[in-house]
């Protein structure tokens, strides 16, 4: 084999290991998916993550709080904890997204689902948060975060303005909770900040 041939399959391994998605050490996935909640809810939060490309159950929990890590595949970080009677409804998205299906398509789906009763909704609210940034955005030294973006959600299925009294746009110049796709099974309060 040539020196340049050697060159340029060295170039290649090096470049498809670039490519592969880094996984982080569990305890580590456990500590940033958490992050997002009260630290009174972190320890019994049931955490999905990743092993060996799949997402799987790093930590079953004793609390009602369900926790995704940050998925190594992904080009920004996030981190996610809702209430688990939102697991069906977050479970099918994952299986749709799984099959290639856009935002749309996922929403079209579970949408007729929940209208035929073969997908479930909570019955009352039911609270997701998210933590989004760069990669980099929490240093597993410190548990800090930073540069990331905080996002807390209230789903209220089938809310409307009228019966919530909430603005269906964001406010442009100030931060106040307003709902999202009012009157859709997914309707739901957004609070930034």
């Amino acid at each position: 084999m040539s020196r340049t041939t050697i060159l340029v399959l060295v170039g290649v391994l090096a470049c498809a290991g670039a490519a592969t998605p880094q996984e982080k050490p569990a305890e580590q996935q456990i500590a940033e998916a958490v992050s997002p909640l009260a630290d009174a809810m972190r320890e019994g939060a049931t955490v999905y993550g990743y092993q060996g490309g799949s997402l799987t159950t790093l930590r079953q929990g004793s609390n009602e709080m369900i926790c995704l890590a940050d998925d190594p595949a992904a080009e920004r970080w996030s981190v996610a904890c809702y209430h688990e009677s939102l697991e069906p409804f977050m479970a099918r998205g994952r299986e749709l997204r799984a099959e290639g299906k856009d935002m749309r398509e996922r929403q079209d789906i579970r949408g007729s689902e929940i209208e035929a009763g073969t997908l479930a909704m909570p019955d009352g609210p039911a609270a997701l948060y998210v933590l989004s940034g760069p990669d980099g955005s929490f240093d597993p030294a410190t548990g800090q975060i930073s540069g990331a973006n905080r996002r807390s959600v209230v789903y209220v299925p089938y809310a409307t303005a009228e019966t919530t009294g909430l603005a269906t746009e964001p406010s442009p110049t100030e931060d106040s909770p307003w709902l999202m796709a009012p009157g859709k099974p997914w309707a739901h309060i957004m609070i930034s900040g």
